[in-house]
């Protein structure tokens, strides 16, 4: 493996950087306007399933307003009621058709929210939904004197399916709807599998990693028996292919990443997201490439050792040309379809491939640079979710992970599972760095194992591996618990594992060795070279 292979997938951890969240929130906390008895609900997400002439036809979603009772969480319950238009439209003087339960469709401006609703109310309407003057949704507040004694539910819809709809009854074609707001439910099981698939991906690269780091040590002690210059430069071949971090370019890479981070939210749009859809597949090639050459060598061993010089890429096995191609393959059909349905199982395959082949390459060589690495990533965690909305009005690090004004479902940087019994649907997600991050401390610490001839359960990676794992469990409690809104999973999970081993190590008595050098080294034979004159 070369070293451009290393300075690609690092450039690529930089892209790879988003929090952990859902796919959106249905309960939107707002400390900002006012709240008063009569004016205190929350703003949350409705569902308006709607049926024209008696067949099922479009769901559209709103959003509650402040003032109104709360509505149904289950549809069973919810009542299909008839559509009525408003005369005059705007609904701030009292409608001219006299109203017998209906729903009102009435459109925005001209008086205010509560002034619409008290008026509907006293019309005979059951419920008010105001068609908002643009495609987004706007939070209906309370005027400071406003009469919110307000009995009928509001809730707004976006312009196009209002106007939609208000089409369909302006051509006397019978409207009915059915207003409901499902609440989440406490515990989806997509969030269960994207706990198994971050956890085994750390898994399976931490043992990589140690094979790799054993077979190295393996070699370096063939070169203390016969040190001969055809194992060195062997040596130095089998070494090129990792990149270890130093404390420099830990700090630095926190700061690359915030960079780009911003750019990514400032630049935002359709055209970037394809640009990011184009690095991810790379990677993901590469990674995918990686990940099956290594497997298959095993049964090709004589093809993954049979080597053909290519332009530009120089010697390049057998093995590695016959599953280029389908891994290029791959990588367009997931790019092509990536907006179909079961699109995230290929996205999944393409990131995981790559995480695994980051860890694989990038390497952590003691804790002392693991600590730094994620203490800085802790801070960029909390500062780009909490703090970046002081300065921005709006979490940075949520926006670019949900892909807002791109028109596109979040950024491909994500493993993503499907909430499957989530009447709201989306996604949970997982950013890579929330992955990256930790493993490559957790795969330190199972070569530092291996390397120290440490049993399992004297040694760090089972405590480094159930530490990740709680960490990223109390994540989901967290996020569970604040209704959905992204939470920085490394908030949780860099506490759990540095905590890990530096309560070990100190009362091991092995924190310094661990904290400086690391993983042992292993001397390099001294070899006495003739005079060239002296040589054959």
């Amino acid at each position: 493996m070369e070293i451009n292979r290393g300075v690609l997938i690092v450039v690529l951890i930089v892209v790879s950087s988003a929090g952990l969240g859902l796919a959106g929130d249905i309960v939107h906390q707002d400390d900002v306007a006012p709240k008063r008895p009569g004016c205190a609900n929350n703003f949350v997400l409705v569902k308006v399933p709607t049926w024209i002439n008696g067949l099922e036809d479009n769901e559209y979603v709103g959003v509650g307003a402040r003032f109104g009772p709360t509505l149904e969480s289950k549809e069973k319950h919810a009542n299909h009621t008839r559509l009525a238009l408003a005369d005059p439209p705007d609904c701030c003087s009292k409608p001219r058709n006299q109203l017998t339960g209906e729903v009102i469709l009435v459109h925005r401006g001209n008086c205010s929210f509560t002034m619409k609703a008290n008026v509907a109310e006293e019309a005979g309407a059951s419920a008010i939904l105001i068609i908002n003057n643009q495609t987004e949704l706007f939070k209906m507040v309370c005027e400071s004197d406003a009469d919110v004694d307000i009995k009928i539910p509001a809730l707004m819809l976006p312009q196009d399916a209002g106007s939609r709809l208000e089409k369909y009854i302006s051509n006397n074609t019978m409207v009915s709807v059915a207003l409901y707001s499902p609440k989440r439910p406490a515990v989806d099981i997509a969030e269960v599998f994207l706990w198994l698939m971050a956890v085994g991906t750390i898994l399976c690269a931490s043992y990589w990693s140690a094979w790799t780091a054993r077979e190295v040590a393996i070699e370096q002690d063939k070169l203390l028996k016969d040190a001969s210059e055809e194992i060195l430069e062997v040596r130095g071949a089998g070494s090129s292919g990792f990149v270890d971090i130093n404390t420099m370019s830990a700090i630095l890479f926190v700061v690359a990443a915030s960079c780009f981070l911003v750019m990514l939210y400032k630049l935002m749009s359709f055209w970037f997201v394809e640009v990011l859809v184009v690095l991810f597949c790379i990677g993901g090639v590469e990674g995918l490439q990686t990940c099956l050459v290594t497997l298959l060598s095993w049964c090709f061993q004589r093809f993954a050792e049979s080597f053909i010089k290519v332009p530009f890429f120089g010697a390049v096995s057998h093995l590695t040309l016959a599953v280029c191609p389908f891994c290029i393959t791959f990588a367009v059909v997931w790019a092509v379809y990536r907006r179909i349905s079961f699109a995230w199982i290929g996205q999944d395959i393409l990131g995981i491939a790559l995480i695994i082949t980051v860890l694989q390459i990038v390497r952590v060589p003691n804790l002392k640079v693991g600590t730094v690495l994620l203490g800085c990533a802790f801070l960029y965690d909390i500062f780009w979710v909490f703090v970046s909305k002081w300065w921005f009005h709006e979490s940075v690090m949520i926006v670019v992970a949900r892909g807002d004004k791109s028109g596109e479902d979040g950024i491909p940087m994500l493993l993503k599972i499907p909430r499957i019994y989530d009447p709201w649907g989306g996604y949970s997600v997982i950013g890579f760095g929330d992955i990256i991050l930790p493993g490559l401390l957790v795969a330190f610490s199972l070569r530092y194992d291996w390397l120290t001839k440490k049993t399992l359960r004297a040694g760090y990676f089972i405590w480094a591996m159930t530490a990740y794992g709680l960490g990223l469990l109390v994540t989901y409690v967290a996020l569970n618990l604040m209704d959905g809104h992204g939470q920085p999973a490394l908030l949780y999970i860099v506490p759990f594992i540095l905590g890990t081993f530096i309560t070990l190590g100190k009362k091991r008595g092995d924190l310094k060795t661990l904290w400086t050098r690391g993983e042992p080294e292993r001397p390099c034979p001294h070899v006495q070279l003739q005079p060239l004159e002296q040589r054959e």
